[in-house]
C-alpha cells in the first residue's frame, strides 16, 4: 500500500461506503469504454485513477449542497444516486437523459440532485459557484458549494476572477482543482511556473490546502472538516488535489505524450486497488463481500443499460426545439396608473429598478461603483441605504465572473440585475453571456433569470471604447432577449417586464438620451410586454423603422419635412415585432431602416431581409438601410458627427420618397 488510511474518526461502515463509491464509478467507466469501442456511445472522458476525489468530496458534503463537477467526476453523479438508466440515456443522447439529446456526456445539471454541469469553456463553472454560494449566504442557509476544475483551466482568467470575487465577498466555496499533470497533452511546466496551484491562494488572501487526491480517506476527512468549518465561518478555500489521469484527455487522444515510467508510478498509486488492499488486510472487507459488491454493481449496470438501450432514439420537431430555447413566460401586464411625473430617461430607469427591488425582496443588483457611489450614471444612487449592501453589491472589475455569479444566483432562484458600467465592456464577459446564459434553458431546462443593463451609444464624445451600440452581437444569439427603449415611459415599463421575465435580457440604455429626453411617466410600477413595437406616427407614403437614438433622429426629420410616414420604434429587438413591420410596409410600399450601429451585420440588415422575404410584392422601391460607417467611433466632435448617420438619413429619406 502507498497510503496511510488510518483515521480513528471513521467507522468501518463509512470506509465501506467510500470504497463502494469509488468502485461503482470505476465499474461503470470500464463498461462505457467497451461501449465506446462498440460505437454505442460517442465520446468518453476518463476519470480512472481520480475517483477518490469525486467520491470523497461528494460523501463529505450534504445532499442539499450544490456540486459543480467536470467531465471526469462520474463519482459525483453516482454518489448522489442519480438513476443509472438516466445517466446512460444522457450519454446516448436520449430523451430520458437530462438534456433531451441536446448536449452530451456531463454537460448537464439537475436541480433534483443539486448538480450543475459544466460547459466546454471550463472556467465559467467557478464563477457560477460564487453565485450559488452568495444565494446561500444571503439566505443564511449555512451551506457549502463545491466546484471542480482541472489544473489547465487555472490558466484562464475566469479562475483569477472567481477566486478574487469569492475572497472579497467571503463566499463559502470549495474550489477543487484536480491537478492531474496535463491539460490534454500540455504538461504543468508549460501551464504555470509556481510549484503548487495551492500557492496561488496566497494572492487572494485565501486559505489553501494540498490533498493527496488518490487517498480516499484523506480526501473525505479534509473536505468534511473544511465543510463543517465553512458552514460556521463562510469563506472560500482553494484545494489542490494531487492526482493523475491514467488515460487520454478523451479516448481518441491516447497517452503517448506521457513517459511510461510516470504512468507506472501512478498506476501503483491506484486509489481503488490500494484502498481495497487496506480494507482486506484489516478484515474490514472480506473477499466474499468484495465479490458480492462487484456482482451487485454489475447487475445494476446491466439492468439500467438494458432500459437505456430499449429507449427509442430521440425524436422531436422544430417547433418543440424552438419552444425550449426560452423558458415559457406569459407576462401578466400591470397597466400604468394615472398619476405621472415628467422625468428623464435616466430617472425612469432608476425608478423602475427601485420598484423591482421592492417587488422582489431577494433580488440582487451587481456592478462596478453602484453601491455608495450610485453608479457612474447615478441610477442606483441611494439604493444601498434602502436595500443594504448585500443586495446592492459593488463588484471588482471582472465582468465575466459577475455575469457567471448572476447565473449562479438564478440557479438558486434569485433574480439579479448586472450593470455593465459601459455596454462596451460586455466584451470582457462575452463568453458567459452567449455560451452560458443563452444556452442554459435549451440545454437542461435551467432559466437564466438575469438582466444585463447596457449603457451605450455615441454622441457624447466618449471615443471608441465608451460609445459602441453593440446590440447586434446578441440579437444573433438564440436564447437572449434584447431590449432597446427610446423613451422614459417605455424604458421603465420594459425594464420591469425584463426583470420579471425569467430569461436573460440585455437592456440597452442610450447614454445621450439619459438626460436629454423627458416624458410623463407613470409613478407606480407597470410593465410593457417585450416584443411589441410602437407606432409613433402614422402615414401613407413611407415606413421608417428605428430604435434607440435613431427614433429621435427620425422624429426630428419628420418635424422638419412635410412627410406622411409610419414611424415604428422597435423597442425590442429580440423578440422582434415582425407583424407590425409587415403591416406598415404593405400599406406604404416604401421602407427605410435607421440604426446607429455600423451597417454590415446589424439589425437593419435582418429587418431588411425579412421585409424582402415577406413583403416583396408590396414594395415600390428598394429597402434602404442607413447606419454608421464601417469604422470605430471617433472621439473628436466633428469626427463623431461625421460617423453618426442622422444627417445622411434625412438625405436618403428624401431620395427614397422620390423613387
Amino acid at each position: 500500500m502507498n497510503f496511510d488510511y488510518n483515521n480513528p474518526k471513521l467507522e468501518y461502515t463509512q470506509l465501506i461506503d467510500l470504497y463502494k463509491a469509488m468502485l461503482k464509478s470505476r465499474i461503470i467507466e470500464e463498461k462505457m469504454l467497451i461501449l465506446l469501442r462498440q460505437g454505442k456511445i460517442s465520446k468518453w472522458f476518463s476519470g480512472i485513477g481520480q475517483e477518490a476525489i469525486s467520491a470523497g468530496l461528494t460523501l463529505a458534503l450534504q445532499k442539499e449542497e450544490y456540486i459543480l463537477p467536470m467531465h471526469r467526476n462520474l463519482s459525483v453523479f453516482t454518489s448522489r444516486n442519480i438513476p443509472l438508466n438516466r445517466l446512460f440515456a444522457q450519454w446516448q443522447g436520449k430523451m430520458s437523459g437530462f438534456t433531451k439529446g441536446r448536449d452530451r456526456s456531463f454537460h448537464f445539471g439537475t436541480q433534483e440532485f443539486k448538480i450543475v454541469g459544466m460547459i466546454s469553456h471550463l472556467g465559467p463553472q467557478l464563477g457560477v459557484a460564487n453565485g450559488i454560494a452568495l444565494a446561500s449566504k444571503l439566505r443564511g442557509e449555512k451551506k457549502v458549494t463545491a466546484v471542480f476544475s482541472g489544473e489547465g483551466a487555472t490558466s484562464e482568467g475566469d479562475f483569477h476572477e472567481a477566486l478574487n470575487v469569492a475572497s472579497v465577498w467571503k463566499l463559502p466555496v470549495l474550489f477543487c482543482i484536480e491537478n492531474n499533470g496535463y491539460g490534454l497533452s500540455t504538461p504543468n511546466r508549460e501551464q504555470f511556473s509556481c510549484e503548487h496551484i495551492a500557492d496561488k491562494g496566497k494572492g487572494y488572501g485565501m486559505e489553501s490546502h494540498i490533498i493527496d487526491g488518490n487517498n480516499i480517506v484523506e480526501v473525505f476527512a479534509k473536505v468534511n472538516e473544511l465543510a463543517e468549518s465553512l458552514r460556521k465561518d463562510p469563506r472560500p478555500v482553494l484545494l489542490e488535489f494531487k492526482t493523475f489521469r491514467m488515460r487520454g484527455h478523451e479516448e481518441a487522444s491516447g497517452t503517448k505524450y506521457v513517459p511510461q515510467e510516470l504512468l507506472d508510478t501512478w498506476a501503483s498509486k491506484d486509489p481503488i486497488e490500494n484502498f481495497q488492499a487496506y480494507l482486506r488486510e484489516f478484515n474490514i472487507l472480506t473477499e466474499e463481500a468484495e465479490v458480492l459488491i462487484k456482482e451487485d454493481f454489475s447487475r445494476e449496470i446491466t439492468k439500467n443499460l438494458e432500459i437505456a438501450f430499449k429507449e427509442d432514439e430521440v425524436v422531436s420537431s422544430l417547433e418543440n426545439e424552438l419552444n425550449d430555447v426560452y423558458k415559457p413566460f406569459d407576462l401578466q401586464v400591470v397597466e400604468p396608473g394615472k398619476k405621472t411625473s415628467k422625468i428623464r430617461l435616466v430617472d425612469a430607469i432608476s425608478k423602475g429598478l427601485y420598484q423591482c427591488m421592492e417587488r422582489y425582496g431577494d433580488m440582487v443588483i451587481m456592478g462596478q461603483d453602484i453601491a455608495s457611489y450610485g453608479g457612474v450614471f447615478k441610477i442606483t444612487e441611494g439604493f444601498m441605504e434602502v436595500f443594504g449592501e448585500e443586495r446592492v453589491r459593488n463588484t471588482p472589475i471582472c465582468e465575466s465572473s459577475i455575469i457567471e455569479a448572476a447565473y449562479g444566483l438564478s440557479v438558486s432562484g434569485v433574480k439579479s440585475v448586472v450593470e455593465l458600467q459601459f455596454g462596451d465592456f460586455i466584451s470582457s464577459g462575452f463568453n458567459p453571456v452567449v455560451n452560458l446564459l443563452a444556452k442554459s434553458h435549451y440545454r437542461w431546462g435551467q432559466p437564466a433569470d438575469v438582466v444585463l443593463r447596457m449603457p451605450c451609444g455615441a454622441g457624447v464624445g466618449a471615443g471608441p471604447f465608451h460609445s459602441q451600440t453593440n446590440e447586434a452581437w446578441f440579437t444573433k444569439t438564440p436564447g437572449l432577449k434584447v431590449v432597446y427603449p427610446a423613451f422614459p415611459a417605455d424604458a421603465k415599463g420594459l425594464l420591469c417586464a425584463s426583470i420579471e421575465d425569467p430569461n436573460p435580457v440585455l437592456f440597452f440604455e442610450h447614454k445621450q438620451l439619459y438626460r436629454s429626453v423627458y416624458q410623463e411617466v407613470p409613478d407606480d410600477y407597470y410593465s410593457i410586454p417585450l416584443g411589441k413595437a410602437a407606432l409613433l406616427r402614422e402615414g401613407k407614403d413611407i415606413t421608417i423603422i428605428s430604435y434607440g437614438a435613431g427614433v429621435h433622429w427620425a422624429l426630428s426629420s419628420l418635424d422638419k419635412l412635410n412627410i406622411s410616414a409610419d414611424l415604428i420604434d422597435l423597442r425590442t429587438l429580440q423578440p422582434l415585432d415582425e407583424q407590425c413591420i409587415y403591416d406598415s410596409v404593405k400599406k406604404t410600399g416604401k421602407v427605410i431602416i435607421l440604426q446607429e450601429d455600423s451597417l454590415f451585420g446589424g439589425v437593419a440588415s435582418d429587418v431588411s431581409a425579412l421585409i424582402s422575404e415577406h413583403c416583396f410584392e408590396s414594395l415600390d422601391a428598394p429597402v434602404i438601410r442607413v447606419a454608421s460607417p464601417e469604422m470605430p467611433i471617433p472621439f473628436a466632435k466633428n469626427l463623431e458627427a461625421l460617423y453618426l448617420p442622422n444627417e445622411r438619413f434625412e438625405k436618403e429619406l428624401i431620395k427614397l420618397l422620390a423613387y
